[in-house]
């Protein structure tokens, strides 16, 4: 598992669909995943630390594990299968650990309102995870021999086809936002 943070919540202008940009607490390795809108909101209310007037789903459901007496340990994005992201939603409950299975979307979402750690699983970051190449100011995708390091794994090109939705977006990205968020 691989710690991640959330560094963005982006629209596409081209086909005005939302994206979740998460990535890798300790390389420049990101990960994108489509998202709806009302999860995209919920998300980025909280980033922005706005406070609705009443709960939201995601509130809501945090005060629900609360009030069951167990807390969110943390969320992992564990697979990537025909373009959609999987997520678990990983409680303590008095000391026993229980997994949810959950939209990815709505496992971030409730992971930045309990303040938890958000992972993904190394398969998923070498099969979806896009690095910057900043001394070129070009994005290396997954087909790209990443970094120099052997992957375990390569990507097929039937992969790559799939993952096509994502190219024409990773090409827009303004690689000066990413610059603009460290400092």
């Amino acid at each position: 598992m691989i710690e991640m943070s959330v560094e963005f919540v982006r629209v596409s202008m081209q086909n005005y669909n939302r994206v979740v940009i998460l990535k890798e607490k300790e390389s420049e390795r990101y990960l994108l995943i489509w998202i709806g809108p009302s999860e995209a909101e919920a998300i980025a209310m909280r980033l922005g630390d706005v406070q609705p007037p009443r709960p939201q789903t995601h509130d809501l459901l945090r005060s629900i594990i609360e009030q069951l007496e167990a807390q969110v340990s943390y969320v992992l994005v564990n697979d990537l299968n025909n373009d959609t992201f999987y997520a678990r939603i990983v409680l303590d409950q008095n000391g026993r650990q229980v997994e949810i299975d959950s939209r990815t979307s709505d496992a971030i979402a409730l992971a930045v309102r309990a303040q938890v750690p958000i992972y993904a699983e190394e398969s998923v970051l070498d099969r979806a995870g896009i690095l910057l190449d900043r001394e070129n100011e070009d994005v290396v995708t997954p087909a790209s021999n990443i970094g120099g390091r052997d992957r375990q794994a390569p990507v097929l090109p039937e992969e790559l086809e799939k993952m096509s939705a994502f190219k024409d977006f990773i090409e827009s990205l303004d690689l000066d936002d990413f610059e603009k968020r460290k400092q």
